[in-house]
């Protein structure tokens, strides 16, 4: 009796061990990330309410280097502008902890909930998660980035996405949604740690996180803003598609339709990406007036320059579309492993068939022949 008492005594310590992981772990802290995270995020919140501490905590929370411009007209009003600058970097820290919030919440409260009804495997449940993490920031993103541009007016007038280069000036909701954008994509590297990763599956989102982080901070420090948020809202709108498909797929996998739809989508997007690059980069500040390198004026409109961005914008669609015509040769080969494999079983079925009405003519169950054949022999 006393060593059964301590085996269960040993199994409930052991419990309450992998329940309860010893503080400052891995597990500890993958648990409690979100917590860990909130805290030091409220610590900033807090820095704004003493004097002491408010001038340092401004520089996370709000948005810095705030121009002010006064308009000439029937009453003069006061527009605020932004420029970029290196207090920047710990803005984007701490929305990059205001998204890994974020992710835990939708996480927790959402795919979670959704994975438990399912009961997805492990290879369905990780990229169910991934795709449901992503087509919420999308969709955020695409509705966030259409509103700028309407009432920013670039979609009515491209001209705008080249004229009066460079744009160091944004309006307060250009340069947040970069910001944004930057601490989102940012929060994706440590993400891979928290959510415990695939090491086959860590360079996979390691290129498309470099590949995003560079094009929106390439755009943003060369003052293509413009440019840059016309190409992220198209991009963001045919992958938020891609992933409500897959979703989509996840519950019903006769519901292929979504990828139709986005295969088209995506083609035409890589199209249209390419040529208002190159309608912008390519043409229309090649023929600019401000021509030449400054720094200081945030001007970059060089050859050099311009060649390196068009390069990078074609180097990644063309990988992008390699890519996609991969994945298409392997939806065509699954497509036709799974025909193959339903035709085999109804083969077999006939053939069986085929030998019962053959047995039934010819030979009855106990071995003997059947009236037919006897009465074919007595004739």
């Amino acid at each position: 009796m006393r060593c059964f008492a301590h085996c269960v005594d040993m199994g409930i310590r052991k419990k309450t061990a992998s329940k309860n992981p010893p503080v400052l772990s891995h597990e500890f802290v993958i648990q409690n990330h979100a917590d860990i995270v909130s805290c030091v995020a409220m610590v900033f919140l807090l820095g704004l309410m003493f004097e002491i501490t408010s001038k340092f905590a401004v520089i996370f929370i709000t948005v810095q280097y705030n121009v002010t411009i006064s308009t000439n007209g029937s009453e003069e009003t006061a527009v605020n502008h932004f420029h970029h600058g290196i207090k920047d970097l710990a803005t984007i820290f701490f929305y990059m902890l205001v998204a890994i919030i974020m992710h835990a919440i939708i996480q927790e409260y959402v795919l979670d909930k959704l994975n438990r009804k399912k009961h997805f495997s492990k290879t369905k449940h990780s990229k169910f998660n991934e795709s449901g993490q992503l087509s919420a920031f999308y969709l955020f993103s695409f509705c966030w980035g259409t509103s700028i541009l309407l009432s920013e007016n670039f979609l009515s007038n491209p001209v705008s996405l080249w004229e009066g280069y460079p744009h160091t000036l944004m309006p307060f909701q250009m340069k947040f949604y970069y910001i944004c954008q930057l601490g989102y994509w940012l929060h994706a590297l440590p993400e891979l740690y928290f959510q415990k990763t695939k090491k086959e599956d860590i360079p996979r989102q390691l290129v498309y996180i470099f590949l995003y982080l560079v094009h929106i901070a390439g755009a943003y420090v060369l003052n293509l803003n413009r440019l840059g948020l016309v190409l992220l809202v198209l991009h963001y709108f045919v992958e938020f598609l891609f992933h409500v498909s897959r979703l989509v797929y996840f519950s019903n996998e006769n519901r292929q339709m979504g990828f139709t739809v986005w295969a088209v989508l995506f083609v035409v997007g890589r199209l249209l990406t390419l040529s208002l690059s190159v309608l912008t980069v390519g043409f229309g500040l090649a023929t600019s007036e401000s021509q030449g390198f400054n720094w200081a004026a945030g001007n970059f409109n060089i050859l050099f320059v311009r060649i390196t961005v068009l390069a990078a914008i074609c180097l990644t669609q063309a990988f992008m579309m390699w890519k996609f015509i991969n994945f298409q040769l392997r939806r065509w080969r699954e497509h036709s492993q799974a025909q193959t494999l339903k035709k085999k079983p109804v083969s077999t079925k006939s053939k069986s068939k085929k030998d019962k009405a053959n047995g039934v003519n010819g030979v009855n169950s106990h071995g003997a022949d059947s009236p037919k054949a006897r009465k074919e022999k007595s004739s």
